[in-house]
């Protein structure tokens, strides 16, 4: 009788997330066991505790998934389960803290499909801001942009010391170029945004960063990238379904919107094929925002 399929799942905070929960049944794992609040010095203890329960044979139906909300914390969260592994006793591991990886990667690969189909360009040499930047949604996404060759400004709402020190940080772990930059007002945002080609709103959901007026003075932008679906939208004019649908209120000829609803649906079929690689896979698999991102081009 072939062993169940089993995935442990690691988190910092004091709850799993239920939408992680919720996606890792529907990709077919047959038992979930989630663990809140888990140190990063438990979890090669942790690790080891999976691995050699099972035999060689039930390995193969053992994964982790690593949670929270904290980028660095999960990824020095994966790189200690890796160093616990003892092959043939070895597991796949699949981090995506706050959904952020595959959300993030969801969002670059629709806005660099769109680029490309509207304006025959690369995301290569490309220049961008992500507003709400600091956040791990927009963290994650100027990791990966900026991989990918874009100059990236990440934008806090507040203060420009955060972002400097988020995009400080984020680019010692993550060996990127990001800037940070604050936009408290309408003036600030238009001074950003004039020169610009890419926008990617990962800000709170429920509040209008970019308004009418702001895309007005948008001399050059190409794509406009919002994840938030819940009223009002991140970016004026933009609707949840767009898909390279021109951005209404721009002022450079051609500007088109990539929509919530979009982006997400390419989320959760990424974040349902990671899941279920691991579960598919001959071999054990480590996946971060790198794969996440390979995935998300090759399902566009």
């Amino acid at each position: 009788m072939e062993k169940r399929s089993i995935l442990h799942m690691l988190d910092p905070m004091p709850h799993n997330s239920p939408f992680d929960i919720n996606m890792a049944m529907d990709a077919g794992f047959d038992v979930l066991m989630p663990y809140s609040n888990v140190k990063l010095e438990s979890v090669h203890g942790l690790t080891q505790d999976a691995i050699f329960s099972r035999g060689p044979a039930g390995v193969k139906r053992t994964a982790l998934f690593i949670g929270g909300r904290d980028l660095a914390l999960a990824m020095d969260m994966l790189d200690t389960c890796k160093r616990a592994m003892v092959p043939p006793f070895e597991v796949s591991v699949f981090a995506d803290p706050s959904g952020a990886f595959t959300t993030a990667a969801a969002l670059v690969a629709c806005v660099g499909q769109a680029l490309y189909q509207h304006h025959g360009k690369p995301l290569a040499g490309c220049t961008a801001l992500v507003f709400g930047g600091t956040g791990p949604v927009g963290i994650a996404t100027g990791v990966i942009a900026s991989l990918a060759g874009v100059s990236v400004r990440l934008v806090d709402h507040l203060s420009q010391d955060t972002a400097d020190e988020v995009a400080k940080a984020t680019n010692r772990r993550f060996a990127c170029q990001l800037v940070g930059a604050v936009a408290r007002n309408d003036a600030e945002k238009i001074a950003l945004i004039a020169d610009v080609d890419l926008v990617f709103c990962t800000a709170k959901a429920g509040i209008e960063v970019l308004s009418a007026a702001v895309l007005k003075e948008a001399r050059r932008l190409q794509v406009a990238g919002d994840v938030n679906a819940v009223p009002p939208l991140g970016i004026a004019g933009v609707k949840r379904n767009d898909r390279g649908a021109p951005l209404t209120h721009a002022a450079a000829q051609g500007a088109v919107a990539i929509g919530a609803l979009a982006v997400g649906n390419v989320k959760y079929r990424l974040q349902n094929e990671l899941l279920s690689l691991m579960l598919t896979s001959l071999t054990p698999v480590y996946l971060d925002f790198r794969q996440a991102f390979e995935k998300a081009r090759k399902l566009l």
